[in-house]
C-alpha cells in the first residue's frame, strides 16, 4: 500500500476516534463526587418484578410488567436503577387492536431522580418514540422526537412520568391525611408540568397476587402519562413500606380499564400489608 495513503487513513482513523471519544465524554459526564440528594429508599430495589394482567371490563385483554433490572447500571458516573415498563395486548385479540407500549427510566439509585427517559408506543396504527435524557447537575433535558434534538431548561429533580411514580413510593403515605394533594414537577415532550398527588384513603382489596390492605392516590396527570385517560387515573398501592402497586384502574376511550397484579418477585423485604 502507499506510504502516503496508510498515513492518510492513520489520520483519519485518529481523528474519528477523538471526535468519538469527545462525543463519549459529553454524553457520559462523572458526576461521582457531585453533592446530589439522597432519598431513603425501604421501598423497592434491584431485580424487583411486578406482573399483570390488563383487563376491559370482564375481558383479560393483555400483560403488562414493572421490572428493575438485577444490576445496577452507571450514568455520569453515578449507580442507577434501570427500569422498565410494559403494557401489551394478548396475542389472541392483537387482529382487534394491537398494543405494546414500552418505557424504560434510568433512575440515581441515591437521589431518586432520573437521568433518562424512552417512550415507544406502538397502539393500533400509532406510533411514537421519545426519549429525554436529564443533565440534573446543569438542570438541562435533551430531547429527541423523530429524529430531531431538542434542549430544554428544567427544574432541578424534574421528573419523568415513571419516576415520579417510583419516587412516590418511597414517601411515608401514611402520613397524611386523606385527600392531601402534595406536587411533583413532571417533564414531558417540551414543557414541565406540574403533576399533583392526591390521597384519597384506605382499602383492602384482592386480586390474583393475594389480598391487601392499600393506600388509594391519584396522579392529577395533565400530559405524558401511561393512559390515553379521558378521567381518573386511581392506582392502590400496599399500605406499607413496599407501597407495591396492586391495582390500577382508569377511563380510557372505550371504557373502565383496569390492570391487577398478578404475580411479584425480587421484593425488598416482606409485604406487611399483605393478609394471609
Amino acid at each position: 500500500m502507499n506510504p502516503k495513503k496508510n498515513i492518510f487513513i492513520s489520520v483519519i482513523f485518529t481523528i474519528i476516534t477523538f471526535a468519538l471519544i469527545l462525543s463519549s465524554k459529553q454524553n457520559n459526564k462523572d458526576y461521582s463526587n457531585t453533592n446530589l440528594r439522597y432519598i431513603q429508599n425501604e421501598a423497592y430495589g434491584f431485580g424487583e418484578k411486578l406482573e399483570y394482567k390488563v383487563g376491559y371490563k370482564f375481558i383479560t385483554a393483555g400483560t403488562g410488567y414493572f421490572h428493575i433490572l438485577p444490576k445496577p447500571i452507571l450514568w455520569n458516573g453515578r449507580q442507577c436503577y434501570d427500569i422498565r415498563f410494559q403494557v401489551k395486548s394478548l396475542p389472541s385479540l392483537e387482529w382487534i387492536y394491537k398494543v405494546k407500549d414500552d418505557y424504560r427510566t434510568v433512575i440515581d439509585a441515591q437521589g431518586i431522580f432520573p437521568w433518562h427517559f424512552e417512550q415507544h408506543i406502538r397502539e393500533g396504527n400509532y406510533k411514537r418514540d421519545f426519549s429525554a435524557t436529564f443533565d440534573q447537575v446543569e438542570n438541562i433535558a435533551i430531547t429527541e422526537l423523530k429524529g430531531e434534538k431538542k434542549i430544554y431548561k428544567v427544574d432541578k429533580y424534574v421528573h419523568d412520568i415513571v419516576s415520579a411514580f417510583f419516587y412516590v413510593r418511597t414517601l411515608d403515605l401514611s402520613k397524611f391525611p386523606k385527600d392531601t394533594i402534595f406536587y411533583l414537577k413532571n417533564f414531558y415532550k417540551d414543557t414541565t408540568y406540574k403533576l399533583g398527588v392526591k390521597i384519597l384513603g384506605k382499602q383492602t382489596v384482592e386480586v390474583e397476587a393475594g389480598k391487601f390492605r392499600c393506600i388509594i392516590v391519584e396522579p392529577l396527570v395533565v400530559e405524558g402519562g401511561l393512559f390515553k385517560s379521558e378521567g381518573k387515573i386511581l392506582i392502590w398501592l400496599t399500605d406499607d413500606d413496599r407501597k407495591i402497586p396492586v391495582k390500577v384502574g382508569t377511563k380510557i376511550l372505550i371504557g373502565f380499564v383496569g390492570a391487577e397484579l398478578t404475580n411479584y418477585s425480587g421484593i425488598r423485604g416482606p409485604i406487611k400489608a399483605k393478609i394471609d
